[in-house]
């Protein structure tokens, strides 16, 4: 952890957070396809991304967006499911996580990239209201590349937002029956 040139924000770099969890898919996880459940994935993902957010604020943090997310391939029972979760991207209180999911043939050692998402948390603190977390330090050009990227996916979300709010700000109408 350093200081940054804001002498009262300290920053990490995105290594100092990273998180990578593993687990053995099973019966239970399994639907009627023979196929992993997406929920189960999505929550393994969720817990994983949070461990990364609360290693990089060191508070608690809460899951406030799940970005889009694709299901490229199906995940099998008995197959490892790896996910590996690194910061993207810091604002004063938020933080985009980017976790990869891989799925292995642990018989074969084969790997397969079987989908990726990014999700947002923010810091809180005992009253559940935002706190500010530390700066995030690129050291690698794909880390600014993901910062960059990151950014704009936040500067949609925040426009995304901003239009939600405004349309349930309206007035509605109903025609008469």
């Amino acid at each position: 952890m350093k200081k940054t040139a804001d002498t009262t924000r300290l920053s990490r770099t995105v290594q100092e957070s990273q998180h990578t969890s593993s687990a053995l898919m099973m019966p239970a996880d399994e639907n009627a396809l023979g196929h992993v459940f997406g929920g189960a994935i999505l929550a393994l993902v969720d817990k994983t991304a949070a461990v990364c957010a609360i290693r990089h604020a060191r508070a608690t943090c809460v899951t406030v967006s799940v970005d889009r997310i694709d299901f490229r391939e199906p995940i099998l029972v008995g197959e490892l499911v790896h996910m590996l979760a690194s910061v993207n991207f810091v604002g004063r209180s938020s933080m985009e996580i980017g976790v990869r999911v891989e799925s292995e043939n642990m018989l074969t050692g084969v790997r397969r990239h079987t989908n990726s998402c990014y999700l947002t948390f923010v810091a809180i603190d005992r009253d559940g209201q935002p706190i500010a977390v530390p700066a995030l330090i690129r050291e690698t050009e794909l880390e600014e590349r993901r910062y960059a990227a990151a950014g704009e996916r936040r500067r949609r979300r925040l426009e995304e937002r901003d239009a939600e709010r405004i349309s349930d700000a309206a007035p509605h109408t109903r025609k008469p029956a």
